[in-house]
């Protein structure tokens, strides 16, 4: 079952390319080095490649610019205001840097204050002083709620898609961008 799964390391020596980039390559792993394309960690739709006469990297679909550690396998976006990191695994990227748990649990109670609390305000005032049954705003304070509670969600979603770099919203605003002729 084991010869099956594994490349035969004997007929690569024979064939007078058993080094180890071409074992590597049977097996299918690839290291990261400036010679090769790779997926884009950020938006996953576009390829990264090295930058002419720089050692960079820069993805043709979102126009990120990222330094690579060819040691630790890594690259780290430049042109970010958050410090993006991602390890090449040999297949994939596997984020390498750790959210701050202070930062992560104050970004969502601050968002679930933001979506919750103005509908509940809005809900209390239209209980504690109700329209006349009869009246032709009576269905004001009910629309009033449910258009806060939509309008802040957004907001709030937008605010995490920003914070997380949400590979869909990524691609999704590169596109407007491209459509509307901002690059």
């Amino acid at each position: 079952m084991t010869e099956l799964n594994q490349p035969n390391m004997t007929s690569l020596s024979e064939s007078g390319t058993g080094t180890k980039q071409a074992v590597t390559h049977a097996i299918g792993w690839r290291s990261l080095n400036y010679n090769e394309t790779y997926i884009c960690p950020v938006c996953r739709h576009g390829q990264i490649a090295a930058l002419t006469l720089m050692d960079a990297l820069a993805c043709d679909f979102c126009r990120h610019i990222f330094t690579a550690n060819l040691r630790e396998q890594s690259v780290h976006v430049e042109d970010s205001s958050q410090p993006m990191t991602w390890r090449w695994t040999g297949h994939h990227w596997q984020a390498a840097n750790q959210i701050d748990m202070d930062l992560t649990i104050v970004i969502w109670l601050v968002g679930s204050a933001l979506v919750i609390l103005p509908p509940v305000i809005i809900w209390l005032s239209s209980h504690t002083f109700p329209p006349l049954h009869d009246s032709t705003g009576a269905w004001l304070p009910t629309a009033w709620i449910g258009l806060t509670f939509i309008s802040h969600f957004a907001f709030v979603a937008w605010l995490l898609a920003e914070h997380y770099q949400v590979p869909f919203y990524v691609a999704c605003k590169v596109r407007l961008q491209d459509t509307l002729g901002r690059r």
